[in-house]
């Protein structure tokens, strides 16, 4: 299964997108949703499918921290 991840943007060029995934910056193409920098979004396979609110972003990390902790 695969999982599209949330970031935030923290620069655009174009229909490239920097996202930060807690301090992993990658670059996301941008051609399928606008996003200006401080967007929350979902990533995935190199492009940006979403964008999400601030509160949804928080919410999806925090499950996903959850799950982690599981694992240990």
């Amino acid at each position: 299964m695969c999982v599209a991840l949330p970031g935030k943007v923290i620069k655009t060029n174009g229909n490239l997108a920097t996202v930060d995934f807690n301090g992993n910056i990658i670059q996301a193409q941008a051609g399928l949703v606008e996003v200006n920098e401080g967007d929350f979004c979902l990533v995935h396979a190199g492009c940006i499918l979403q964008k999400l609110n601030q509160e949804e972003a928080v919410d999806m990390l925090e499950l996903f921290q959850e799950l982690e902790d599981l694992q240990r």
